[in-house]
């Protein structure tokens, strides 16, 4: 079809002379809109495609403009409706890569009742060199004189622009389209030690911006200096590099913004500063705000532990006892407190572990700093290793900000891990190494930091049994283990048990503001006559209660009777419990201890968080207490009246 198009269009052409203004000296293409075909080109309109006459005929108008094929379509429509159109929204590519800014015009005209468009393209860029040469031409014209009142005003310009740059204290430097240094004022010459001379004429990013301040290199094609007069957009950078002669970095901002000269982007001026010195006053006042914070966090969790140890102090003022085994204990203690040994304190919960540990602490050369106390029990398995070391921001999720870890907390102190038979074993390897050491990273960092702690644990476990378990490292055992102090339980040293009710009830009474009743010979032989699984702690929740119950003046104790109190079946069958006796089995303590939690549990009808809760009654952690439970295989809900009650 489109051979018979050719032919009746050149038959047109004949009888219409066509030929004649295709041969116009101005490019003209004549194209049929409809088949979007080019018909006929003329000479001048294939020299500036950069296309023969053939490849334009054989081409389609949409071809020669690619990506703007909408433009195209409004402007043909423009000029089929009005009969004329013109625009410069239209450009075009030659096959060498050349980008041809131009203006199109098309007329529109019939031949053999079809329509026809012929376009006229002009160069754009060839008009404005005609019209330089014009204006020229018209200086010319004008006579010397002319020409002289232009030089004196252009150099007027150019001296008032010098003084302009000479007196800016911010470096300044332009660069052309192709990056190469056109001018540089002499803030600039200063901060880069370069010459004018120097650099003027040379492209400049080799010189002074070809590496980044790590000394990878710094490629042009990210350079925000060149894609400022690339993409024709301003560019500002807050902290880069550039590099003095001398070959030293200095720490620039700079704002790079482009320069048209009608429309075009022919280059670029740079405005930089040196901010070398604010960067490292910035950076000092960042490691100081970074350390201040690190105080302030450490100042706040002592002053915790702190307050946490003064109100221990006013409830055990002192250790109180006088039986054998509290006066050997003291003495262990006054041996071992002025040394940095290890201890490991043994015994069953609510003996006065804690009390040791403290009593070390205060009579060591260490007792100016803080005694940092760590509950093992307490601490969820995935954040043992955070707890002890901390963390930085971002180390996993929910780590928001740096965190103190509890070993550099102790710095220069005492750290008591109670129940350290709880650590999990793949963090005891951790534990062991930073006992070695005195060293340790945080979380999600490489920086080794170093302390001096003194380490005091207890346990209430059989460690031994639990290395031949395969569930505490031995070697861990052994640094522990340097100087162990045992707390033998109350039902071993009846003696204790009066000074200790006395000192009990003298406390409870000051803190409930209460009357203090008496205490008579006969209530403190029946205490003497119990065998107090929950020692200490027990001994003083039962002083409690009778003191609020008191009537008259007058206390009563109600404690349980092994024999014939009702208890759920036992997760093991174990023997009846023997006569209390001065020392018991290890089945008997556990026949004991297990007893003690079903009186509470049954007390509080299995609740155990809370004031009322069993933990409280036990004066234990409510997740010890809930790791005890899950231990004996205890089903709370069997003491409650329904679901509701237990929390």
């Amino acid at each position: 079809m489109n051979h018979d198009v050719n032919q009746s269009v050149s038959r047109s052409l004949e009888s219409l002379h066509l030929q004649a203004l295709l041969a116009h000296t101005h490019p003209t293409i004549l194209v049929h809109p409809k088949t979007d075909s080019i018909i006929f080109a003329n000479e001048a309109a294939a020299k500036l495609l950069g296309r023969s006459i053939d490849e334009l005929k054989s081409s389609r108008m949409s071809a020669l403009h690619k990506g703007q094929v909408p433009s195209l379509v409004v402007f043909s429509q423009a000029a089929l409706y009005h009969g004329f159109a013109w625009t410069r929204g239209l450009d075009l590519t030659r096959p060498d890569g050349t980008e041809l800014k131009l203006e199109h015009e098309a007329r529109a005209i019939i031949l053999d009742d079809e329509e026809y468009l012929t376009v006229t393209i002009s160069d754009l860029d060839a008009r404005h060199r005609r019209d330089v040469d014009s204006e020229a031409d018209d200086y010319l014209r004008e006579g010397i004189s002319e020409w002289r009142r232009a030089e004196r005003f252009f150099r007027e310009i150019e001296r008032e622009n010098q003084l302009i740059l000479g007196a800016a204290g911010e470096g300044i430097y332009g660069v052309n389209s192709d990056g190469v240094t056109t001018f540089v004022n002499p803030a600039a010459e200063r901060m880069l030690g370069w010459t004018a001379e120097e650099l003027v004429g040379r492209e400049i990013h080799s010189i002074i911006h070809h590496s980044h301040v790590d000394g990878e290199p710094y490629h042009a094609a990210q350079c925000p200096i060149y894609n400022a007069f690339r993409e024709g957009i301003v560019r500002r950078v807050d902290d880069e590099v550039f590099w003095r002669s001398d070959g030293k970095p200095i720490r620039v901002e700079y704002t790079s913004t482009p320069i048209r000269d009608h429309g075009l982007v022919i280059g670029a001026v740079i405005v930089f500063r040196d901010i070398t010195e604010r960067k490292i006053a910035e950076e000092k006042l960042h490691i100081a705000l970074a350390e201040v914070d690190r105080l302030r966090e450490r100042l706040e969790l002592e002053n915790a532990y702190l307050q946490e140890e003064i109100l221990s102090t006013n409830n055990h003022h002192e250790i109180i006892g006088q039986s054998d085994a509290i006066q050997g204990a003291l003495k262990q203690i006054d041996l071992v407190a002025p040394t940095d040994a290890n201890v490991l304190i043994t015994g069953e919960s609510g003996t006065g572990k804690e009390l040791i540990a403290r009593a070390i602490h205060q009579a060591s050369t260490r007792s100016d700093r803080v005694l940092v106390r760590v509950n093992c029990a307490a601490i969820p398995h995935e954040l043992f290793e955070s707890e002890f070391f901390g963390h930085v921001r971002g180390a996993f999720t929910g780590a928001i900000r740096d965190r103190v870890g509890r070993f550099e907390l102790a710095d220069g102190g005492t750290l008591f891990l109670d129940e350290v038979g709880e650590i999990p074993l793949e963090l005891q390897g951790k534990l062991l190494r930073v006992l070695q050491d005195q060293k340790f990273e945080r979380i999600g960092e490489e920086r080794t930091r170093e302390v001096n702690v003194r380490l005091i644990a207890a346990t209430n476990r059989d460690l031994k049994e639990e290395v031949r378990q395969g569930r505490f490292r031995e070697d861990l055992y052994f640094r522990l283990n340097v100087f162990p102090i045992e707390c033998r339980p109350l039902r071993e040293r009846p003696d204790d048990i009066p000074p200790l009710a006395a000192h009990f009830l003298r406390n409870i009474c000051q803190r409930l503001n209460i009357a203090q009743p008496t205490l008579t010979k006969g209530q403190v032989h029946v205490l003497q006559n119990y065998g107090w699984p929950g020692n200490a702690r027990e001994l003083e929740n039962v002083i409690e209660r009778a003191a609020i119950l008191a009537h008259d003046g007058k206390l009563h104790f109600d404690l349980p009777d092994f024999s014939t109190s009702k208890k759920p079946p036992a997760p093991k069958p174990a023997p009846t419990p023997a006569p209390i006796k001065s020392i018991l089995t290890r089945e008997e303590l556990r026949q004991s201890e297990y007893d003690n939690i079903i009186r509470a549990l049954t007390e509080t009808r299995g609740k155990i968080f809370g004031s009322n809760g069993a933990a409280t009654l036990l004066d234990i952690k409510p997740t010890t207490l809930a790791s005890r439970i899950k231990k004996f295989k205890i089903d709370r809900r069997d003491f409650a009246h329904d679901s509701k009650s237990i929390e």
